[in-house]
């Protein structure tokens, strides 16, 4: 819901992100995910915690 959002609010903002992530490097791809998932994990403890 969050994702689409965003895209809904700031479409130049998201195609921009898009194509920078496009940039990236594989390792720096599997990092960002990883640290994402692990904030994702993070806050729903929190909240249900």
């Amino acid at each position: 819901m969050v994702e689409g959002a965003l895209w809904v609010l700031f479409p130049r903002r998201m195609r921009a992100l898009l194509l920078g992530v496009l940039s990236l490097e594989e390792c720096a791809l599997r990092t960002s995910g990883l640290l994402a998932a692990a904030l994702g994990v993070a806050l729903v403890w929190l909240v249900r915690g």
